[in-house]
């Protein structure tokens, strides 16, 4: 049993009740203004990079999408390289670091000087770069670094299912908007949650806990303003005290050995629909997506860079979003930042869509409510995403 507020005594959460008996709290998003005006400016240090000799052996090719006429996903593809999927299927992959991670700087050379410019352009715009100079640089260390801590599959301990994860994290997604926190704490937050049920031995009775303490860290990473533990002890209704709050905060940096980083499919949507020149709506439409798929335990096995990706080609498609010539080129050279196959790439479509077309009725409904306001456009409440077959055709 938690508590709703700080003054609300009504139960939150309780993983033991019927699922009619859970509730969200009716709130309104907070984020009234455009993704970029939440952003702060962060600083990144500078690394340097040990120079990788090229292999002229190798052959590259431009992969251009045959099925979809919306976009285009480019890579460059080693012929002989071969990926198996999460679900066992084998994919040509589109990877775009030819000699794994420490051939990423020489995505420099192949990438074209235009989506170079676009970037840099947009990382600034968004304040993710202080200097315009270093823009490329931390551009290419967030597609190093997103690749550090994936999941290599999707299976929970054997005490769980994804049904309980998908109501703690519906859970965190309300505590988290009660706090208004920013929106990079809560994709951390769930981020360092799916970790930890892989690498820590918890029980389910502690499941509560570690769920908060998740965002306690991510909080901690993200936040200027920190609550105090009494108030998080209070907002589980005094079911844990203070002290396993912090024994259990020290348990789990330990398993991750003090690795909390990570860069959110957030960062590489709002830099794709700033290069794809999006309008609001559909931004906001792709927000509301990319947050459906917390809830989904299907998703953690890919990228964030493809799940921004799928969830703003979903997006522009849903709300049929036309386009100029010129917004047309702009979308194409957005969807070249685009890694992985156009297998992935449909996949994590037909998951989105599967939980957007279910999203109004289903028992962890907090993100629905949030992005149902007007601050959001009421996008979590648009026609087309009630109809689940035509959004599943829509990922064919």
């Amino acid at each position: 049993m938690t508590r709703a507020g700080f003054c609300d005594s009504k139960p939150l959460l309780d993983l033991h009740k019927k699922a009619d008996e859970r509730r969200a709290p009716l709130r309104t998003w907070s984020n009234a203004c455009g993704p970029k005006d939440r952003w702060q400016p962060v600083e990144v240090e500078e690394s340097r990079m040990a120079p990788v000799k090229m292999e002229p052996e190798r052959r590259w090719e431009r992969r251009l999408s045959a099925q979809t006429s919306e976009g285009i996903i480019m890579g460059f593809n080693e012929d002989s390289l071969m990926h198996t999927a999460a679900d066992g299927c084998v994919e040509e992959s589109v990877f775009l670091y030819p000699h794994g991670l420490q051939g990423i700087h020489s995505l420099q050379a192949l990438v074209p000087s235009l989506l170079r410019h676009e970037v840099e352009t947009a990382l600034e715009k968004l304040d993710l770069a202080w200097d315009r100079v270093f823009a490329w640089d931390m551009f290419l260390d967030m597609m190093r670094t997103q690749t550090r801590n994936s999941l290599p599959n999707a299976d929970l301990p054997r005490h769980f299912t994804d049904s309980t994860r998908s109501v703690l994290v519906d859970w965190l997604i309300q505590v988290h908007e009660m706090m208004h926190f920013q929106e990079e704490t809560l994709y951390l937050a769930v981020h360092l949650l799916n970790r930890s049920l892989r690498q820590i031995k918890v029980t389910t009775v502690n499941l509560q806990l570690l769920g908060m303490v998740c965002l306690f860290l991510a909080a901690k990473k993200e936040e200027c303003l920190l609550p105090e533990v009494s108030g998080l002890c209070y907002l589980m209704d005094h079911t844990y005290t203070s002290h396993q709050l912090l024994r259990m905060e020290r348990k789990i940096l330990l398993g991750l050995k003090f690795d909390l980083s990570y860069c959110p499919p957030l960062h590489f949507l709002l830099l794709l629909a700033s290069i794809a020149r999006s309008s609001a709506k559909v931004v906001w439409m792709a927000r509301y997506l990319l947050e459906l798929s917390l809830l989904e335990g299907q998703c953690v096995v890919f990228l964030p860079v493809q799940l921004a990706g799928a969830a703003l080609c979903m997006s522009r498609q849903v709300l049929q979003d036309p386009l100029t010539p010129e917004g047309e080129a702009a979308w194409c050279l957005a969807s070249s930042v685009h890694v992985g196959s156009e297998t992935a790439l449909l996949r994590i479509m037909h998951i989105l869509a599967s939980a957007a077309g279910k999203a109004h009725n289903r028992e962890t409904c907090a993100t629905f409510i949030k992005f149902s306001s007007p601050e959001t456009m009421h996008v979590s409440r648009h026609p087309g995403l009630k109809n689940t077959a035509a959004l599943l055709g829509i990922c064919t």
